[in-house]
């Protein structure tokens, strides 16, 4: 249980910075829903969309590809390192050059010709962000937790700090009794637009932070090397990008498929957007925990009980995961407070949501076997059948169902590809996982969910005390099961 503790620290070191960060940035969501209306709280939710897909292409799997090649005998960490960190850097900086180009004719063909700003500001973040992931990545595999966490929360601090400032304090003083300097700062047309200046000026400062991690390319470049964490590293494209598909393409296709008028599809893009974020506490967990893993699974690979405690990591992963779904969906009624009014009608897709994070969690630790046996393009087959499968279930369900549909289509994607990955693994790279002990738990947390609805009927306790004890039975029978 040693190396499960060592997992857990790291784990929690990341986990706890991106909570106290992802606090904070949650803190705004209550925030910006209640300062700007469902409709232009869409047009936020779509440029955070289409960043995501940009943010796998510019990085182009080579994070992953530096944490297997960092330690192979031919070559060494620094680099292996400054390899890959000047080829991201080279193709980043040709991708800003063609945004600054073609900036006025994609503004135009996303509807926002009045604005091309937008598609400046957010070229120049995807290009910021896209440099600093390979430093980031530098800073995982050295174990230096304490630096990446510390990096993660001043970035979020700066975004929480000047969204505050722009969204609540110019305004209000801008119309009271403005003082001279504020007109140098804000201008009130702006709007919505400065939610994206503020993560421009965050992107800047953690960019600025991680410069002594970007004077690595001093080690040089490794041209052989390069050919095979490219050859590595090219599938993770395809499964970087079909998992932006399955996490986003929903939030990009409701603006076209939604059965109504524009105006109204993105009032309901806004209103599905702000509910996904009351699943975000799932999604924190699995990043966290994707942060400590990626490591760990290639430094353990080859010891002789890694696949015991694969096993074992998936199955605290799980009991975890189904704590965090109670705690949502048994607490709604408080988490509903973080949206504005206008926002809470869409409130029925978070259990959904929910449980789709779950299974992509599950995914995330399944999908060992394809990167330890170096069968990234079996993975990648993976991801691009879960991509086709979002796709072709938003374009059916959307219509029929509007975002609800969406919401199933997440979790019919993500269930699916578990399956898959596991079958796969059985075979390339056999683990011993506990499945009905799992899906035990799976099903013992939804029971207690359903199980809430229903005792309410009988039961005259409030609220918050018939969750408390649902919640506590998931603990205390959690405890008697795993108390060795």
């Amino acid at each position: 249980m040693g190396i499960l503790k060592k997992l857990a620290s790291q784990t929690a070191i990341y986990g706890l910075s991106s909570i106290f960060a992802r606090f904070l940035n949650y803190l705004l969501v209550p925030l910006v829903t209640y300062a700007f209306p469902a409709k232009e709280y869409g047009v936020i939710s779509e440029f955070y969309a289409y960043s995501g897909f940009f943010s796998v292409l510019l990085l182009c799997g080579f994070e992953t590809g530096y944490f297997r090649f960092r330690d192979k005998e031919q070559t060494t960490p620094d680099v292996a390192y400054s390899t890959a960190l000047l080829f991201v850097l080279l193709l980043n900086i040709l991708f800003f050059i063609i945004i600054l180009l073609s900036n006025q004719s994609l503004s135009a063909a996303l509807n926002y010709a009045q604005h091309p700003e937008y598609v400046l500001w957010f070229g120049i973040i995807l290009t910021l962000d896209a440099i600093a992931s390979l430093p980031f990545a530098r800073l995982r595999a050295e174990n230096k937790a304490f630096r990446f966490a510390g990096i993660k929360m001043a970035e979020i601090l700066v975004i929480v700090l000047l969204t505050l400032f722009f969204i609540v304090y110019c305004p209000k003083a801008y119309a009271d009794n403005p003082p001279s300097w504020l007109a140098l700062v804000y201008h009130p047309a702006i709007g919505l637009g400065y939610v994206f200046i503020a993560n421009l000026l965050a992107s800047t400062c953690k960019f600025l932070l991680l410069a002594p991690q970007l004077a690595g390319i001093v080690w040089g470049f490794d041209r052989h090397l390069f050919g095979r964490m490219l050859r590595y590293s090219a599938p993770m494209v395809v499964i970087g990008f079909a998992g932006i598909v399955n996490e986003m393409i929903d939030r990009v296709l409701l603006k076209y498929l939604l059965p109504y008028d524009f105006s109204t599809n993105m009032k309901m893009l806004g209103i599905y957007s702000a509910c996904y974020k009351l699943s975000m506490l799932m999604s924190l967990f699995i990043q966290a925990f994707r942060y400590a893993a990626e490591p760990f699974f290639f430094a353990y690979a080859d010891k002789n009980d890694a696949r015991d405690i694969y096993a074992n990591v998936l199955k605290f992963f799980v009991i975890f995961c189904v704590s965090i779904f109670l705690l949502v969906t048994l607490y709604l009624d408080f988490f509903q407070y973080f949206l504005g009014s206008e926002f809470r009608t869409g409130l029925n897709v978070v259990p959904i949501l929910l449980l789709a994070n779950l299974f992509l969690g599950i995914y995330v630790n399944l999908s060992v076997w394809y990167k330890l046996t170096d069968r990234t393009l079996m993975g990648a087959w993976v991801s691009l059948f879960g991509a086709a499968l979002t796709i072709g279930l938003n374009i059916w369900w959307i219509p029929l169902y509007g975002y609800e549909g969406s919401a199933w289509a997440t979790l019919a994607c993500y269930a699916s590809m578990s399956v898959l990955s596991y079958l796969l693994g059985r075979w390339f790279y056999p683990v011993a996982y506990p499945i009905i002990r799992i899906l035990g738990y799976i099903l013992l947390g939804l029971g207690l969910y359903f199980a809430r609805d229903f005792l309410q009927v009988y039961l005259v306790w409030p609220g918050w005390l018939l969750s408390s004890a649902l919640l506590g039975e998931y603990l205390l029978l959690v405890a008697l099961l795993e108390k060795r």
